[in-house]
């Protein structure tokens, strides 16, 4: 109930305060709506939607906001709830001040952790993720979230844009069969050097396992370290806060990228490797197209990996976005 009023007051308060205030006059606004430690946040949310705010009329850029894609293998928590509020508030904002906005959120469904957490309860993945992503999408119902899309990535669209976008990717030769072998990370799904270990577990402090070598295809990362810096230092992609851009940079600097292990062999739940039954793709990258599925990328690609029958039975009965997306959508956006 707090963070509910805390998301319509700073949404209120926001367009309320004149973006030509002193700084000290709209700290004061902000206080006689709010507790101290509220105004803060309230405060800082607010110098989030004047930098949304542009200068340019009739006419603004669209602007399109996504919370995390929520993974299945736990129900939602308090932090679940603060993101979707958040971004919740933001998507407000831009739309009260004339700009375009789509709010996507939605679950991330597919991977090893999917898998055993069904097992662990004795459900089948797909009931469990459907499970799991009802309580998701009944905590931004009960949020007042103004979502535009809700993701599911077990879902046809979903599959259809992590065919097309694999399918891309291999097209431009930026995909390549090889083998993988080290420390892995269940809870993380994914490899760790020797090196990045803490005291004999992952840096996330989750146990590993050693695991011989197995197949993989890998993207080429590597390729982009020069690019990535170049962009993100001129702005191009732009990173905020600037806290956050410098420790991005410094990393690109300083560490070698490697490149990325984008299937798997071990388990079969996810989306099939196009032309190669062996292998899924890794949950990373499934999961990262949610961004660009949820707003029609792939929408009339013919390629896509059939349904089962299950699978339709599930999409039919759950109500999985609360706007339609298409190819013109995704032009846009």
């Amino acid at each position: 109930f707090e963070t509910r009023v805390w998301s319509l007051s700073s949404s209120v308060v926001a367009t309320r305060v004149s973006h030509h205030e002193p700084l000290r006059e709209r700290k004061a606004m902000m206080s006689r709506f709010f507790s101290v430690s509220s105004a803060r946040r309230a405060f800082a949310l607010f110098q989030l939607c004047e930098g949304l705010s542009t200068t340019t009329t009739p006419s603004r850029r669209p602007l399109y906001v996504t919370t995390p894609i929520y993974y299945v293998n736990a129900a939602p928590h308090v932090g679940h709830a603060y993101t979707s509020v958040a971004t919740d508030a933001l998507t407000r904002f831009a739309k009260l001040d004339g700009r375009p906005a789509r709010l996507c959120t939605g679950t991330d469904e597919h991977g090893e952790k999917v898998e055993e957490s069904a097992v662990k309860v004795g459900l089948e993945p797909l009931d469990f993720a459907t499970r799991i992503s009802h309580v998701f999408k009944k905590l931004a119902d009960k949020y007042s979230v103004e979502y535009d899309t809700f993701v599911r990535t077990t879902s046809k669209d979903h599959k259809r844009a992590v065919t097309k976008l694999w399918e891309t990717l291999q097209a431009r030769d930026q995909i390549y069969l090889g083998s993988y072998e080290g420390w892995y990370c269940v809870r993380d799904e994914c490899y760790y050097t020797e090196g990045e270990l803490v005291d004999g577990k992952a840096p996330t402090g989750a146990p590993v396992e050693w695991r011989t070598k197995e197949p993989s295809y890998f993207f080429k990362l590597s390729e982009y370290q020069d690019q990535l810096i170049d962009k993100i230092d001129s702005d191009t992609i732009r990173i905020a806060p600037a806290a956050r851009k410098n420790e991005v940079l410094s990393f690109l600097k300083t560490e070698k990228l490697r490149d990325l292990s984008v299937s798997r062999t071990t388990f079969k739940w996810g989306v099939q490797v196009p032309g190669d039954d062996d292998h899924v793709v890794y949950v990373w990258l499934d999961a990262l197209a949610n961004y660009i599925s949820a707003v029609g990328y792939a929408a009339n690609n013919a390629a896509a990996p059939a349904a089962t029958e299950e699978e339709e039975e599930e999409e039919d009965s759950f109500e999985s976005s609360s706007s339609s997306s298409s190819s013109e959508d995704f032009s846009k956006w």
